[in-house]
């Protein structure tokens, strides 16, 4: 594994803090997004992530003057990954803009550079024709709050070359994740897999009113010892990309459309998106759920 120049191209939460972690891992790092005002919020956020880590893992002020430093700004495609040893696609779960935006970068891209998806719902066969490379495409997922969750799904397709794989989970190690190789495609990964049904089963019985979020979340927390109920971590995931995934299961399920509803009219049309935005089910950042008194 050579790489040096790594471009995120997609600077939501996530993708800001893929590239945040690798630049402070001493990577160049080129953020793409498709105007200046999302480049502005990749900067504001940047800015966040820049004092979140002086606190989380005790980064100095010359770590983080050299992390910036790594950091490069980009509206133009064909900029931002011109020397890209490796290119970490954040952009957002719907497949046209996902189809859209491989066609694109294939026609610009050097050929040296590795195709990496961060897509959560959807695997890399779905638009590996897209790439122009299938045998360099595969996908690279991270948990949020990376610095902390330091996860890393590593899963090709039956066509990516196991030596793109092995490239990959060397990189992910190397901006320290813990590298977690998936033998074959599975969508949802092995967190997602594990995660989603619980995160399901808990917006069924807040949509259903079987019980409030607080009353979930703190049976889940005190019968498994876990830090956060299915609430607390939808926060943090984002009740945007919640009602996203949710609506796209409505049209062939009821269950879903019904849950999908509460989210928007409760949330999404409040503007209460979580962890982000201050307020989601639970304000921050003081969430209830860390009073020592939720659990009694």
């Amino acid at each position: 594994m050579n790489f040096k120049n790594v471009t995120v191209a997609g600077s939501g939460v996530l993708g800001s803090q893929i590239a945040f972690q690798t630049a402070f891992k001493g990577f160049n790092v080129s953020i793409y997004d498709i105007n200046d005002q999302a480049i502005d919020a990749a900067k504001d956020r940047v800015a966040q992530l820049a004092e979140t880590y002086k606190v989380a893992v005790s980064a100095t002020d010359s770590d983080i003057q050299a992390t910036l430093e790594r950091l490069s700004f980009f509206t133009d495609l064909r900029l931002a990954v011109a020397d890209a040893d490796l290119v970490i696609e954040a952009v957002p779960e719907k497949m046209e803009i996902k189809a859209s935006f491989y066609e694109g970068l294939a026609k610009v891209a050097p050929e040296k550079t590795i195709f990496a998806t961060n897509s959560s719902t959807m695997v890399p066969s779905q638009f590996r024709q897209y790439t122009g490379r299938p045998e360099k495409f595969l996908a690279l997922h991270f948990a949020n709050e990376i610095w902390k969750n330091n996860t890393a799904e590593i899963m090709g397709h039956d066509g990516t070359n196991p030596a793109v794989e092995e490239d990959v989970i060397a990189f992910a190690k190397a901006i320290g994740m813990v590298a977690l190789h998936i033998k074959k495609e599975q969508p949802g990964y092995i967190l997602n897999t594990l995660l989603v049904p619980l995160l399901n089963a808990g917006q069924y019985l807040y949509a259903n009113d079987i019980a409030d979020p607080e009353t979930i979340d703190k049976t889940w927390m005190i019968a498994t010892g876990a830090p956060q109920g299915p609430f607390g971590i939808l926060d943090v995931v984002g009740l945007q990309t919640a009602y996203n995934i949710v609506s796209n299961a409505a049209a062939k399920d009821p269950g879903a459309a019904k849950i999908a509803k509460k989210l928007k009219e409760d949330f999404i049309d409040k503007g209460k998106m979580g962890v982000a935005t201050g307020e989601g089910f639970y304000k921050y950042p003081n969430p209830a759920f860390l009073d020592p008194n939720f659990l009694k």
